[in-house]
């Protein structure tokens, strides 16, 4: 059965080239061993990529099998597209569960009674080392009016809409919704629900793609200048 597996190559040299208000862009050099049984020798090369703290997102989900989306501007696409409430891994000794709910809270207002673990996935793994987990929420609740988060900037125009499973799947393939965060969940949903939510894993389930839990934490194979 194929399975990402952790394998780290030895990094020799690191360059911090900018420190963003989120996330930096870095350099590593790096040595790329041959393959097994290739009388090749290993090389070393350097690539460029987004050193990203990881993310959540929260695919909730209604007794009538209705699923939340927001839709919210994104400046580099130039687009408003339809999301699902996420957000990033920011916050010192947050855990993934609370970030989900807190993000939750504070752009859609809404707490929920039950969560599980729908799915993970890298981001962007050529160009970034963005992790992210998607959880599903069930037994949703609407915040009351006092006791909401209020949004600024872009998530204070967000608009948001309940839409029912099936056709967020069919909007995905034919090409409407194209965030991939939202792309990956709602088929990921659609799949989980064909199982009979048999394919869902427990909220602290282990996470290996995220740096922080890794088996060697970011930064320690090499010197960062």
């Amino acid at each position: 059965m194929p399975q990402d597996r952790y394998a780290p190559r030895p990094v020799t040299g690191r360059e911090r080239l900018v420190e963003g208000m989120k996330w930096d862009v870095v350099a590593d050099d790096f040595t790329l061993e041959p393959p097994e049984g290739q009388d090749v020798d290993p090389v070393t090369v350097r690539r460029e990529y987004l050193e990203h703290p990881g993310a959540v997102s929260v695919l909730a989900m209604d007794d009538d099998e209705r699923v939340l989306l927001l839709r919210q501007y994104r400046h580099p696409v130039r687009h408003e597209l339809w999301e699902l409430p996420a957000g990033l891994l920011d916050l010192d000794g947050e855990e993934p569960l609370l970030a989900a709910e807190r993000e939750l809270w504070e752009e859609v207002d809404l707490r929920a009674g039950r969560y599980d673990l729908l799915v993970d996935f890298l981001n962007s793994p050529g160009g970034s080392d963005e992790a992210q987990r998607v959880f599903l929420a069930r037994d949703v609740q609407v915040v009351p009016e006092t006791e909401r988060f209020t949004r600024e900037n872009e998530e204070a125009g967000i608009i948001t809409a309940w839409v029912p499973l099936d056709e967020a799947v069919a909007d995905v393939l034919a090409g409407r919704i194209q965030n991939p965060g939202a792309v990956i969940a709602l088929l990921a949903a659609d799949a989980a629900r064909r199982a009979g939510w048999s394919t869902l894993r427990p909220v602290d389930s282990p996470w290996p793609m995220h740096p922080t839990y890794r088996p060697a934490p970011r930064g320690t194979d090499a010197p960062s200048t």
